[in-house]
């Protein structure tokens, strides 16, 4: 372990998180590849902060993610449970059983042609079973593709794409995946569906007891252990099983942060009422949960709200995505998240996890929202000042928290990342003896500017911000969203034909913010007009009446919380 890194534990629970994951973990692999090119900057994230090392019982260094993810039967595809990394058919236990045996093998997954690839990249498992990983340049574990050829590119095609694991491309430590097996992920019988079921996963000794030792595997090897991040679905019943490991996690390691990132994928259609119905109780239980055992909670979501009514999915001035495809959304997402999760993770005065939260969470205040522009529009020959200036007074980010527009709402509070502009753009390159044309344009340092935008936007706002030379990943598997920027992510008039685009600016906020007033009323309006008798099915599975007579007061508490008044600064 990297002496001084604060570590954080990651959980990722749900198939739509196991989809923003992937993403996620890709990026990381890029950037910490990335490191060693002289090129790119220096290191100012710190990979172990997330990643952890170990040792293959063959002796092999690894370098995997510290992370525990659940998700439900048949959600794997070709990917095995204990990951594809230690497998050695050298440690398969003997049968001791001498009578007659029944074989039951269940039919196998055709392996995505991406991974393949990927694979044949990575390593190759040999005719003793080992698998053996290539070496690579710095010395931990999987990592990038690195070969002395050019290889083919190693893109998948949205229609190979059915589970998360189709475009994955890094490899899990055996104690990372743990299926729910009474559940099902296809079909329309045994499916994890209602608040209530997934409490009732992790109440069940076999789950909570394993979810615990895992834990604790993660956590005794840790130095610095700053907290976890839960990355989980609100919309079914993974909503109970995020709500029931956060209070674990509260109960069992206090005075840790716990981040919760509550994803929603989009969008949602009127016709469904059943899927809407259990959607919105679903939410609206995992929202007040999640925040009674959570230092901050943030929803995640491409769509326009959380409530019954459905509304169009948010647009991108510069992306061009498809809101039904899962892999689309998610890859958005992530890159959202791996933007605004940066003050954690600096290599340099990280901010830790706690310190982010109670900035942001006072007064009771714990749900924030999200916001990014992806990618951030600076133009070739455009200095920082010259592209701030182009948004005017408008809030700039395209909201990512289903909690309609910013605009016309009120910041109580803010953490703002932009990352990836490089640093001969930060100022303004006056000709001596010109006026500067705002006060952006005299600030002297990009960091300067980036304040001073903030303080022009906000006045009197608690602002912390940080401005970063790394940009944001996104080679394939990340999917070609980008249809006006050059490869270096700068945004052009026209398109470059045949240019694909590996890594952009991006500009990500979370914010406390007074929308949180109306969008947490509408979601406890919309509850009130449920008549209950009609779904009895998601009060079946362990929700009682009083429990939502409780979440309708919890929900309007939380929604007092952010009536628009004083902000932390005056």
């Amino acid at each position: 372990m990297a002496g001084g890194a604060r570590e954080v534990l990651t959980l990722q629970l749900g198939h739509f998180a196991g989809f923003v994951g992937a993403h996620w973990w890709n990026q990381q692999v890029r950037s910490a590849g990335s490191s060693t090119d002289a090129k790119e900057p220096p290191g100012e994230l710190c990979p172990d902060v997330l990643y952890r090392t170990g040792r293959t019982l063959h002796g092999q260094e690894t370098y995997t993610p510290r992370l525990i993810f659940m998700d439900l039967k048949g959600s794997l595809s070709s990917l095995k449970e204990e990951g594809g990394l230690y497998r050695d058919k050298q440690l398969d236990a003997a049968i001791a059983w001498c009578g007659k045996l029944t074989t039951h093998k269940e039919e196998l997954y055709p392996k995505n042609p991406y991974l393949q690839d990927f694979l044949s990249a990575e390593g190759v498992l040999s005719s003793d079973g080992v698998w053996r990983v290539k070496s690579i340049p710095n010395g931990k574990g999987s990592s990038p593709l690195t070969t002395t050829t050019t290889p083919k590119p190693l893109i998948p095609t949205e229609a190979s794409i059915r589970v998360w694991s189709d475009f994955l491309r890094v490899h899990l430590h055996p104690r990372s995946i743990r299926m729910i097996q009474k559940y099902n992920h296809d079909g329309e019988a045994g499916r994890l569906e209602a608040f209530g079921q997934g409490e009732s996963v992790l109440k069940e000794p076999k789950y909570q007891e394993e979810l615990e030792d895992r834990l604790h595997f993660y956590v005794e090897e840790c130095d610095y252990l700053q907290g976890f991040q839960i990355l989980c679905d609100l919309h079914d019943g993974f909503s109970g099983v995020g709500a029931k490991a956060a209070e674990l996690l509260q109960d069992e390691y206090s005075g840790r942060g716990i981040i919760t990132w509550g994803l929603l994928p989009g969008p949602y259609h009127r016709g469904e009422a059943q899927r809407n119905i259990y959607r919105l109780l679903n939410t609206a239980f995992g929202l007040v949960h999640l925040t009674a055992h959570s230092s901050l909670v943030c929803p995640l979501s491409l769509g326009g709200s959380l409530g019954l009514r459905p509304e169009p999915p948010v647009n991108f001035p510069y992306l061009h995505y498809d809101a039904t495809l899962p892999f689309h959304c998610s890859a958005i997402l992530a890159t959202a998240l791996d933007t605004v999760t940066v003050p954690y993770r600096l290599c340099s005065s990280p901010v830790s996890m706690v310190h982010l939260a109670d900035m942001l969470s006072f007064c009771g205040k714990k749900v924030v929202t999200a916001g990014a522009i992806i990618p951030f529009p600076l133009a070739p020959g455009q200095s920082l000042p010259d592209s701030l200036m182009q948004f005017g007074g408008a809030t700039p980010w395209t909201p990512l928290s289903a909690c309609g527009e910013p605009s016309g709402t009120r910041c109580f509070a803010q953490s703002v990342v932009l990352r990836g502009i490089d640093r001969a753009c930060h100022t303004s390159q006056l000709t001596p003896g010109t006026s500067p044309p705002s006060a952006l344009h005299a600030c002297t340092t990009g960091e300067e500017i980036l304040a001073q935008y903030l303080q022009q936007q906000q006045p009197g706002v608690m602002s912390s911000s940080h401005l970063l030379l790394t940009p944001c990943r996104v080679a394939p598997p990340y999917p070609h969203l980008f249809s006006s920027c050059s490869p270096p992510g700068m945004v052009l008039d026209g398109s470059p034909k045949g240019a694909a685009v590996e890594s952009i600016p991006v500009f990500g906020a979370l914010c406390s913010s007074s929308s949180l007033h109306q969008t947490l009323e509408a979601l406890a309006r919309d509850l009130t007009k449920l008549d209950l008798r009609r779904w009895a099915s998601f009060m079946d599975a362990g929700v009682e009446h009083d429990d939502v007579a409780e979440l309708l007061q919890e929900l309007q508490s939380l929604a007092q919380c952010y009536q628009d008044g004083d902000s932390l600064v005056d």
